[in-house]
């Protein structure tokens, strides 16, 4: 049996179909999850307008050199997904295992940042709610923003984490083949991560700093 016939998957009666299915499948997801993400940024947006002085008082407390970290962090990591993805189409497994690798240990380093940087924050009080201690009072819209899309962040990321885990030890015990499409629809939910990051970056850290 051919790698190729052992990466197809039922119902597809090519593995060339299979990945159109994939990557509609997963475009379809990523269009949901936009949507959501959409619908934060919108309300970013119109509070940030409402209430633009707050904001940029707001915004001044949050840590750049987090902020700026985690970002190498994510798109170093962006990086050694595609290495993997195109290592994976070109039947380089060894490389596309580090490279898997690389890019879970990196999204780990993002969440143990990100954590450091939580309980920088809570330390400075800087959770909405009794005894905030930025004025005027709505600057506490924005760290509220702040937390909501920032742990959704995280939420999707861990569940990035734990996919691209899977991927790698099925790969390693050669359950999948380098050539399933498997590995392109892991690579856009991850690159869709990335780019949400980038978005909050200038909304939550370089507002007021520019």
């Amino acid at each position: 049996m051919s790698e190729t016939s052992e990466a197809l998957r039922e119902p597809w009666p090519d593995l060339a179909r299979q990945r159109e299915g994939v990557s509609f499948g997963v475009w379809a997801f990523l269009a949901s999850e936009a949507l959501f993400f959409g619908g934060l940024f919108l309300g970013y947006t119109v509070y940030r307008n409402l209430y633009p002085a707050a904001f940029v008082t707001a915004a001044k407390e949050t840590d750049i050199f987090y902020g700026t970290l985690n970002t190498a962090i994510l798109l170093t990591s962006s990086l050694t997904m595609a290495v993997a993805e195109r290592g994976a189409q070109e039947r380089f497994r060894r490389m596309s295992l580090w490279c898997l690798a690389l890019t879970a240990l990196l999204g780990c380093a993002f969440l143990i940042s990100k954590g450091f940087e939580y309980d920088d924050d809570i330390s400075k009080g800087l959770a909405p709610g009794p005894g905030f201690p930025l004025h005027p009072a709505e600057t506490q819209i924005f760290w509220a923003f702040y937390w909501v899309m920032t742990g959704v962040h995280a939420i999707h990321l861990t569940i990035g984490i734990g996919v691209v885990t899977a991927a790698m030890v099925l790969l390693w015990r050669r359950s999948i083949q380098p050539e399933s499409p498997a590995f392109e629809g892991i690579a856009l939910y991850w690159h869709l991560v990335d780019i949400i990051w980038v978005i909050l970056l200038p909304l939550l850290y370089l507002v007021g700093r520019t």
